[in-house]
This record gives structure tokens, sequence and C-alpha cells, in this order.
């Protein structure tokens, strides 16, 4: 088993943690193909409930491995076929019903900026650094970055960031909704993170993600119809039961 990704399991929690850290976690063939079995394994597994996403050394992601595609001598052929595995895992993740919160620490490059919106909460640290790069050595975007970037940021700052030598800071990320908080330990934060969604109706939580996420590729008519599947098949769960009624209680008792 390649230990290019690491995966712990603690209960319903499954952590994956990105551990190529003396190559800043950059993708080769072997981490993509492993990343892409992750993605379906877990996603599959009905006992997980949340997953946190986690990088071993100073960067959470510098994207694919240019250095070990130039020199393994790989032609475009061998590299479209990575990103069709790359790929495959990410819309395996972002389209599940498997909620995801990221621990991002230090540099997000490249490739790294899609891998890291495949989760959908992002905890970044104070020091942490996202740059594009792919207009610097005459490459395009992939692995989602073309369409999670501009989703997130939208579509002038996703342009300023692809076609400019731009690095933006933590503090800048926020404030363009590149990441939902900055933490001074993301790794705490993205544990609370996952512990209230797994204590608090995992399965609302994750049917919330996949209805957000995959909205933008259906007509509002059939978002609205699974809506309605969503919110009917919840609201005849045990969880859902047991929640509804402790609210109707609290609202009759604030009524009174």
């Amino acid at each position: 088993m390649s230990d290019t990704i690491l995966l712990q399991r603690d209960g319903a929690l499954a952590r994956l943690t990105f551990n190529r850290p003396a190559f800043l976690n950059a993708m080769d063939f072997e981490m993509g193909t492993r990343w892409r079995d992750l993605a379906h394994e877990l996603t599959a597994d009905p006992s997980v409930g949340a997953i946190i996403l986690d990088a071993a050394g100073p960067a959470f992601c510098a994207g694919g491995d240019v250095v070990a595609m130039a020199s393994s001598g790989a032609g475009g052929d061998a590299i479209t076929e990575m990103a069709h595995t790359i790929h495959d895992g990410i819309r395996t993740f972002v389209t599940s019903d498997k909620p995801i919160v990221a621990a991002v620490q230090g540099a997000v490059a490249g490739g790294g900026l899609g891998l890291m919106l495949a989760a959908d909460y992002i905890v970044a640290a104070p020091q942490a650094k996202f740059v594009s790069k792919y207009a610097n050595i005459g490459l395009t975007p992939d692995l989602g970055v073309s369409t999670l970037l501009p989703a997130a940021i939208g579509e002038r700052r996703a342009l300023r960031m692809l076609l400019q030598d731009v690095t933006i800071d933590a503090d800048t990320a926020l404030d363009w909704g590149l990441v939902n908080e900055v933490s001074d330990d993301p790794a705490a934060r993205t544990a609370e993170v996952a512990a209230f969604w797994l204590e608090n109706a995992t399965a609302a939580f994750g049917q919330a993600k996949r209805l957000v996420r995959t909205g933008a590729e259906r007509s509002f008519a059939d978002n609205l119809a699974d809506e309605a599947r969503t919110i009917g098949a919840a609201f005849g769960t045990d969880a859902s039961k047991v929640r509804v009624a402790a609210f109707a209680a609290a609202s009759r008792k604030s009524a009174r």
C-alpha cells in the first residue's frame, strides 16, 4: 500500500494526510492513484461520517510534481492520463455526501488549489500562501482549478490568480472566500468542525453539502426535486425526529 497519502480511521471520522513533505506534497503518479482509490473507498463506505484532509510538513500541496514528470520523460498522453485519475478522485469527493474539512498550512500552489477546494470547509493557518504558477511554467489549470477556483472567489479574481504572478496571503484568502476560517491551530479547529458534524445529524450535513456542490450541474427544477426528496428522507430519520421534537418543545416554551 502506498504511503503517499495516509489514512487514519477513528470511528466515523476518516483522516487523509498528504505525505510527501520532502516534495511539498506535490502529486506524482503513485500519489494520484492513491488519491483516486481513497476517494472511492471512503465515499462508498456508509460508516464514514466526516473526512479531514491535511498534510505533513511545511506545505499543504504544491500541485502536480512537475519535476518528477519532466525527469520521467513522460509525454502529454501520460500527463493527461494522470490528470484523469486525479480528477476522478476530486469529482468523487466533491459530489459525494461526505462532508470534508481541510487544514491548510504553508503553501498551496497550482493543482493544490483544486485538491484543497475538494474540501467543503477550509481552515488556513495565518502563514498559509496561495498561488497559481501555471502560466509561469507554461501550463494550463488542472485538478478542477478552472471550475472550483472561480466558484469560490469569482471569475475576475480567479483570472487574476491564473493570468498574473500573484500570491495571496491567508487574510486575503479569507476575504475572497477561498478559505472559511483562519486559525492559529488549523488541526485543532478542523477536529472541532468534524466533531460538530458527527455529533449533530451527520446525514443532514452530508446531504446539504451534496446539494450545494452538485446544484450548478443541473436545472433549477431538478435541484428543487432533489431538495424535496432529500428533506423528506431526512425528516423520517430517527436523528431528525429527536431534533425536530426538541426544536418544537423549545419553540412552545419560548412562545409562552
